[in-house]
Order: structure tokens, then sequence, then C-alpha cells
């Protein structure tokens, strides 16, 4: 594909995940996102198919580059793997911050209980990450650096439901957390050393021996 189409490609998923993140998945239209991007339906149609393919080329790009981030950290040799969880959680957080209407509008499809290719996808591609924790979770069982009746799945739920938590009930957490949730600059600076700070202190004295 030649740099013209790809730019273009780009520009229409730019729009397409703002356009997403304010409607949902129901509210948001192929036709809005193709006027906003300023290409025809067509275009959009060839590229992507249809609304739900559009949506999961979104949802791809946001996570395969997380995908190769993650396995970069898992396959590195010259750590510890408690180093590793502490790499994953700043990236995690990370992401959250960077991401975060995108990530309440994911949880919220997921959310729904949908049946169906989309929702099926979505999952498989979610749980290739949790996948990637996991062996890094097992990795450190097997060299004896973390306790040997630790559960992994349930360390990948507590990492993973903190975060929706805070993210998709943002009223709730403003009042507890004392600050707005939703405000950018109080994700960046305040919240995100909170949770990394949290969650390495909790899966440290979970973990560790």
């Amino acid at each position: 594909m030649d740099k013209d189409k790809i730019d273009k490609k780009d520009h229409i998923l730019d729009v397409a995940e703002r356009v997403f993140s304010e409607l949902g998945f129901d509210g948001a239209s192929t036709r809005t996102i193709s006027g906003e991007a300023g290409v025809n339906m067509a275009m959009l149609n060839y590229y992507f198919g249809s609304k739900e393919g559009l949506f999961l080329a979104v949802f791809n790009r946001k996570i395969i580059s997380f995908q190769d981030l993650l396995k970069n950290i898992g396959s590195d040799e010259s750590t510890t793997a408690w180093n590793k969880v502490e790499k994953y959680i700043d990236l995690y957080a990370q992401r959250v911050v960077n991401n975060n209407c995108f990530q309440k509008l994911l949880y919220q499809e997921l959310s729904m209980q949908r049946r169906g290719e989309l929702s099926d996808k979505i999952t498989d591609i979610l749980m290739k990450n949790a996948l990637e924790v996991r062996k890094i979770l097992k990795d450190g069982v097997d060299n004896g650096e973390f306790n040997k009746d630790i559960d992994a799945e349930m360390v990948i739920a507590t990492i993973y439901g903190t975060k929706n938590f805070i993210v998709n009930t943002p009223q709730l957490t403003s009042k507890l957390l004392g600050y707005d949730i939703q405000n950018d600059k109080m994700l960046e600076e305040r919240f995100k050393p909170r949770i990394e700070a949290y969650l390495k202190t909790l899966l440290k004295s979970y973990l560790l021996k």
C-alpha cells in the first residue's frame, strides 16, 4: 500500500476513534465518520467493509502496538520477573491515561455481552494480552522468584478490574478519589502515579517471597 493510501487510512481511523469515543458504537455511523473524515462512503467501505470492520480496525491499531511492547517486556532475559511486572504496570497506566475515552468505550461494548464476530474478535485480542501477563507470572513462579501458590488469573483480574472501576464509574470515583477522573490533567498528574504505586505495592507483597 503506497504512502498516500496509508495516510488516508490512518486519517479515517483517527476520525473514527474520536467519533466512536464521543458517540459510542451504537451512536456512531459510518456516514458521520466519512463526512468528518472528508472521504466518500465508497472509500470507507473499500478499506473497512462495515462499521464493525472500522471499529475493529481502530481497536487493532490501539492494541497491536501494546502487544508488541508487552512481548518485548516478557522476552527480556536480562531482567527479573518482578521488574517485568513493574514495567507492565507503568506501560498499562500510561495507556489508560492516553486512551481514556477509548478504553471506556471498549469496555462498555464488552459489558453489553453482545454475541457476534466483533465481540469475539475483541475478546480474542485482549486475551492475547492477558496470556502475555500470565506468562510473566508463570516464569516468576518457575524460577523461584514468585510464591508458588499465586493465583495468576486473579492478579490479572485485579489489574484490569481496578482500572475498569475507575474509568467506567467516573462520577463515583471522582468523589471517592477527590478529583475529576475525566480531567486529562488530573489523570496524568494524580491518577497515573497513584495507580502505579498502588498496584506495585499490592502485587509486590503478594507475589514476592
